[in-house]
């Protein structure tokens, strides 16, 4: 019997152990378990932090210059606000903007970049924010290949650029068989997709919107790709964004395509995509670079010159207040310049604050271009230039 007892008290402390060990922890101890969640629900408030970068170019005269200046003065305002960081960071190349990448990339806090490529070898730079999953926004010159990955490819309307300038030149006259002088500016996006507007209107592809208007165009006449092959084929140069690289093109060729446009009807149609290389013309007939008798024929002929820009120089000339002026009254029978702002460098950043604010309806790859319309004698004093030279 007492060894049955003395079994029997044994099984009892031994489920009594048993029912201890699974008794939970008490109450008081559960805070410490929450203590340990909170710094997940603060996690979304660090994620508004963290710095824009703006890639673009050193200002030193016309367009771009304009354009850094209006991107510099919008990074100011966003350092001022707090949210974020932002730094604007200059180069003169695009080699220069790749290794900048790279710095950004060291640096580890980007929350995107805006990027003005300034050439065609910063696709590696775009490459490299791809795979480091930066997001992007492409601005001005779009590289194919990394266009794809951008969160937004903005600039302005370049087709349009093309369109209405082919609208304004046939509207002076330009036909098939006609004398055309093409100054382009580079081999990139902008020039490319300049003429392939300019060809598209021709060919009744596509109108011309006039903004300033608010008028559609459609080209009066549809052209043969072979009459526009044609049109293009004789006088064309990359001037490098340069007033320079024009003049030195038509310091060699302006007799001859002086004397093309005698046997053409007497007219001349220069078809320049920036106000820079429209100033380089002017600059060679204001030079003594050119015999009288090339001059006075030149002045002889109808000659209708375009532009893209809006340099506030070349809108005096237009309005008739500069001292250049006497230049295009002379020697042009028509002179225009496509209204192309670089402000658009300002509105572009906002879109990447409106991406990161959530405020986003564009599919990554997506374009957005901002209308562009002809300025000339008839609307000049409507609008602002920017400093050029």
């Amino acid at each position: 019997m007492k060894k049955f007892l003395a079994i029997l008290m044994c099984a009892m402390m031994l489920v009594s152990f048993a029912a201890c060990a699974s008794t939970p922890a008490p109450a008081a101890e559960e805070p410490a378990a929450e203590a340990t969640q909170a710094p997940a629900a603060e996690e979304p408030a660090a994620t508004t932090g963290g710095t824009i970068y703006v890639l673009g170019p050193t200002p030193d005269h016309g367009w771009t210059a304009q354009a850094g200046t209006y991107a510099d003065k919008k990074v100011a305002e966003i350092n001022a606000e707090g949210k974020y960081k932002a730094v604007y960071m200059a180069a003169s190349t695009g080699e220069e903007q790749v290794d900048q990448v790279q710095t950004i990339l060291a640096n580890g806090d980007a929350v995107g970049v805006v990027f003005f490529a300034l050439e065609d070898s910063a696709k590696a730079g775009q490459e490299a924010l791809i795979a480091a999953n930066v997001p992007f926004i492409s601005f001005d010159r779009i590289i194919e290949g990394p266009d794809k990955s951008a969160i937004l490819n903005a600039s302005g309307d370049n087709w349009q650029c093309g369109a209405g300038i082919a609208y304004w030149l046939q509207k002076n006259g330009m036909a098939p068989g006609a004398t055309l002088v093409t100054l382009i500016g580079d081999n990139g996006t902008v020039c490319s997709r300049r003429q392939e507007g300019f060809e598209q209107f021709l060919r009744g592809e596509i109108e011309y919107f006039d903004k300033d208007k608010n008028e559609s165009y459609k080209t009066t006449q549809v052209w043969t790709q072979d009459e526009i092959n044609a049109l293009t084929a004789d006088y064309k140069t990359v001037c490098n964004w340069s007033a320079d690289g024009a003049y030195q093109y038509l310091e060699q060729k302006l007799p001859e395509i002086v004397a093309k446009a005698k046997t053409t009807g007497g007219n001349l149609y220069i078809y320049s995509m920036d106000d820079e290389m429209t100033f380089g013309l002017m600059n060679l007939l204001e030079a003594n670079a050119i015999d009288e008798a090339t001059k006075a024929d030149f002045a002889a002929l109808n000659v209708y010159t375009s532009a893209i820009g809006g340099m506030a120089e070349l809108y005096a000339v237009i309005d008739g207040t500069s001292t250049q002026a006497a230049t295009a009254k002379t020697y042009f029978d028509g002179l225009m310049s496509v209204y192309f702002s670089p402000k658009m460098f300002e509105n572009v950043i906002n879109y990447m604050l409106d991406y990161l604010n959530g405020n986003w309806d564009y599919k990554v790859g997506d374009g957005k271009y901002e209308p562009v319309w002809i300025v000339d004698a008839g609307n000049v004093a409507n609008y602002e230039g920017f400093t050029g030279h």
